[in-house]
């Protein structure tokens, strides 16, 4: 049987709606960077905090430009007295601001089962917290703290992520593949800076892992 007039349609349609969808996602990437611009990274800007009787090789390697973390539930914290749970992350060092308006970029992927984990931080704000952002792995999920959930179907993918913080305005907001999921209230502080990576949180998995490539730290321009 030959192929109808309805079904050529139906194909010309889906075509046209997958380009769209494709171009439109990849200018809203790039979008959100105009006005920005990045600023240098190299090794010292990468602080790595790890369980402290490991050393930085145990819990993360570097190879062929991804950053790779592991972690397990039942590693030291980063101190000996340190009542915090265990972590393997980079600390963006070099950069910390307490005005204007600042953006981290990086792709980021997280393998099935790893939950219950920070992956990425706006570290500093008012003294009755430590930071202005988490953003967590949770059953698949990407949630903003413990909840609300913002992003199904995380696990086993790349995925992109651009984190915005206007400090006067005391606004941040997430970006996944170019895709505005949330925004939240800025939390006062004197100081922050961007941190990726692991961070355990409640109800941890036994084993959890991120890796992440593409990091760029922003600025916003003014003239």
């Amino acid at each position: 049987m030959g192929t109808t007039v309805s079904e050529i349609r139906g194909l010309i349609i889906v075509i046209c709606f997958s380009l769209i969808m494709h171009r439109t996602g990849t200018s809203a990437v790039n979008y959100l960077t105009l006005g920005f611009t990045e600023l240098p990274l190299n090794s010292s800007n990468l602080h790595n905090h790890k369980p402290y009787n490991l050393p930085i090789n145990a819990r993360y390697s570097f190879k062929h430009g991804v950053h790779k973390f592991w972690l397990y539930s039942t590693d030291e914290p980063l101190s000996l007295n340190s009542t915090t749970r265990p972590r393997s992350e980079i600390r963006i060092r070099g950069y910390d601001y307490s005005h204007g308006i600042w953006q981290f970029e990086g792709h980021g992927f997280v393998p099935y089962d790893t939950s219950g984990v920070c992956i990425m931080q706006v570290f500093g704000a008012h003294p009755k917290r430590a930071t202005t952002l988490m953003l967590r792995m949770i059953d698949g999920w990407l949630a903003y703290y413990g909840g609300p959930f913002l992003v199904p179907n995380m696990w086993e993918r790349w995925f992109r992520l651009n984190v915005i913080h206007d400090v006067e305005a005391s606004i941040v907001k997430v970006y996944v593949d170019g895709v505005q999921v949330y925004q939240a209230p800025g939390h006062g502080g004197s100081f922050h800076y961007f941190k990726f990576g692991l961070y355990a949180q409640p109800n941890a998995s036994y084993y959890m892992e991120s890796r992440w490539k593409g990091i760029r730290v922003l600025k916003k321009d003014y003239y």
